[in-house]
């Protein structure tokens, strides 16, 4: 990720921000529509995972300049998400609805840089979860 990127997530996250809730409950009720399998490793009421969906996402937007201190946690996120049955596989269909929520939630802001910045942070995130979640097997998921 360039420094330009970087930038521009951090400026698009400061919009989302203020409308966390109705962008976890946007991104929620996504993920299950395309992947209803994955439901059942979620509790009944949402609003506390909304709250870590979000928090997890301030935090690793604000340490995006410097991603080594955000590593330690994404490996312990990582790690947790394979006890509750989380799937290399699932990692691409999470990414695709977090970057169709923030498409909807940023509406004419959202441009093709802005998709692209999001796009390899994600990238660069979800494969070092991956990797230390699933070892090299994640490596075929990619």
């Amino acid at each position: 990720m360039t420094p330009e990127q970087i930038t521009l997530i951090q400026q698009s996250f400061a919009k989302v921000a203020p409308i966390s809730e109705a962008a976890s409950v946007l991104f929620y009720d996504r993920l299950f529509e395309v992947a209803p399998s994955v439901r059942a490793m979620f509790p009944e009421d949402m609003t506390e995972q909304r709250k870590k969906l979000m928090g997890m996402l301030a935090a690793v937007v604000s340490g995006l300049s410097n991603l080594e201190t955000v590593l330690p946690a994404a490996s312990a996120l990582a790690k947790r998400h394979v006890a509750y049955g989380a799937t290399a596989e699932h990692y691409p269909v999470v990414g695709a609805t977090l970057l169709w929520t923030l498409e909807k939630g940023l509406g004419e802001a959202w441009t093709p840089e802005l998709a692209k910045a999001w796009t390899d942070a994600y990238g660069v995130l979800s494969g070092f979860m991956m990797s230390e979640a699933y070892g090299a097997q994640a490596q075929a998921a990619e």
